[in-house]
């Protein structure tokens, strides 16, 4: 599984919005997520300056708590 974890990762170097990805609205700003299998990335993307921030991987019961 993290081989696919890390491919889907390095993808969002190329399309930050992937087909598939969702935007979360949080209390503590605008994240969105891409599935990999059971498991979630959960990043955000700063578009004027193209960095994307990884700011979690988890199992999908476990990666929304406390974000």
């Amino acid at each position: 599984m993290i081989p696919r974890i890390e491919f889907a990762i390095r993808a969002l170097s190329d399309d930050p919005h992937p087909l598939g990805s969702l935007k979360l609205h949080t209390a503590e700003g605008n994240y969105y997520r891409i599935r990999v299998g059971a498991y979630r990335v959960v990043f955000e993307v700063a578009h004027e300056i193209r960095i994307v921030t990884i700011f979690r991987v988890g199992h999908r019961k476990d990666v929304y708590r406390n974000l």
